[in-house]
């Protein structure tokens, strides 16, 4: 059976990204999910100083590991202004010490959520263009605008928006 990896790339306790990596994960049956939480792999800030006197630390390698092992990856951004999220950019340095191509050429939904009109735009361009050097293979991105309004009691209300995240979970599924 195949194996996903959800997560946001957001600490937010109460993240709507990880909300909608969810609720996105929920959509495809058949496979095992793995809902990963950044607040789970604690790390310091990463600088070269650190890392040559420390090494790289476990937490950084064991998320790395669950990207490694997966077959496919659901990620949603969060955006902070305009950009990665500070949690989400520092694993990104870590675990990119021990593989640039971090991603290992595994399917990915690439999405975002905010609670303005643009739904992360910005973070998706950001990530669209940097991932592919990481070795992502980008199936399908989503940008769910206005997340207070079209994401209520778990799910996508907006018909329109949620029958495009199902195609769109489609198309990654058959990639997998």
């Amino acid at each position: 059976m195949k194996s996903i990896i959800a997560f946001a790339g957001s600490n937010s306790k109460n993240s709507i990204n990880k909300k909608l990596a969810v609720y996105t994960s929920s959509l495809i049956e058949n496979v095992n999910i793995q809902i990963l939480d950044l607040n789970d792999y604690d790390l310091p800030i990463y600088g070269i100083d650190y890392e040559k006197e420390h090494g790289i630390p476990k937490s950084a390698k064991s998320f790395l590991d669950n990207i490694k092992s997966s077959d496919g990856i659901i990620l949603s951004l969060a955006e902070h202004n305009g950009a990665y999220a500070t949690a989400f950019k520092n694993i990104f340095d870590w675990i990119s010490r021990i593989e640039s191509k971090t991603f290992y050429g595994k399917p990915m939904l690439l999405m975002a959520t905010s609670p303005g009109a643009r739904g992360g735009a910005s973070v998706l361009s950001i990530a669209q263009d940097r991932f592919p050097r990481h070795d992502a293979h980008i199936i399908e991105s989503f940008s769910l605008p206005t997340f207070g309004t079209n994401f209520l009691e778990g799910k996508i209300v907006n018909e329109e928006l949620n029958s495009e995240l199902k195609n769109k979970v489609e198309i990654f599924k058959a990639a997998l």
